[in-house]
């Protein structure tokens, strides 16, 4: 049987242990039909002329309106190897862009009617939230050939509220393998805490510590089937490498924050002109 709803002991006992837990089949065939083929609208009618390109490695240069926009639009940024030398699409948009963020769980309704299900609550719930609301929803491509590498993060870092209360819900839209760029992580390295911060300051924004080195053994694969949630813990240290195979790896990623009892950073690269409506009040 699916398991779509509160966490079982067990559940949550591998997600305080390792950080990261896997729900198979959380996602219908149909809900996932859905959003893609709701991707492909929003694709079809994207204007390349106004978009930027997304770097994990590079993202402090990317300071424009655009960006900062996007945490209550849905925008669309594209693979830094997408362009050509004199600054054209190597290939058809549809195979050029990264992901689609920051704000489609709250403006687009096929994905609003996924990201606020009762399953999503009721999974938070489990996770003790009382008051949450999801701050960000990005659809990632990981283009065949050119789709980037994610370095080694904690969403913590980007998403900071005091106390830390991040929780990442990824969802898989397309089979996710080691060959096509699937997530990798370290088990427990969420009990080490928060390694650095993601500020948004007067010149842009920066990272307040530079990057631990990682030791690459440390990091398993996370391989799953399509309608696979991966729910991860704030302070887990995850990434993913480039895809270099010929097939895709499109997923569908939340982030929540619980608004109760915990302040939101406002030194955070997203800064709200109206604060998000919670999934629920306990």
């Amino acid at each position: 049987m699916a398991l779509v709803g509160n966490l079982s002991s067990d559940n949550l006992n591998s997600f305080n242990s390792h950080g990261y837990i896997v729900l198979e089949s959380f996602a219908s065939n149909e809900e996932i039909d859905s959003m893609r083929k709701r991707m492909d609208e929003l694709l079809d009618g994207f204007d390349c002329s106004t978009s930027s390109v997304f770097s994990t490695k590079n993202q402090q240069k990317v300071t424009d309106d655009y960006f900062y926009e996007s945490a209550e639009k849905v925008s669309f940024f594209f693979e830094e190897k997408a362009f050509e030398d004199d600054g054209n699409l190597k290939q058809p948009k549809e195979l050029s862009i990264n992901k689609v963020g920051h704000a489609l769980h709250e403006i687009d309704p096929v994905f609003k009617k996924i990201s606020c299900s009762e399953k999503i609550s009721n999974l938070l719930r489990s996770l003790g939230y009382k008051r949450p609301v999801i701050i960000q929803s990005m659809y990632i491509f990981k283009q065949p050939g050119i789709g980037g590498e994610v370095v080694p993060h904690q969403d913590n870092t980007f998403l900071y509220t005091d106390p830390p209360t991040c929780t990442g819900m990824w969802l898989a839209l397309e089979d996710a393998t080691i060959k096509n760029g699937c997530l990798w992580a370290i088990p427990g390295s969420h009990k080490n805490g928060l390694v650095r911060r993601f500020i948004r300051g007067e010149k842009g924004v920066y990272f307040d510590q530079p990057s631990p080195s990682y030791d690459q053994n440390d990091f398993i694969p996370i391989e799953v089937k399509a309608g696979s949630l991966v729910v991860i813990h704030g302070d887990l240290i995850h990434q993913s490498f480039e895809n270099q195979s010929s097939k895709s790896r499109h997923a569908y990623s939340l982030h929540v924050v619980d608004t109760d009892g915990c302040k939101w950073a406002q030194e955070n690269w997203i800064r709200r002109t109206v604060e998000p409506e919670p999934l629920y009040a306990s």
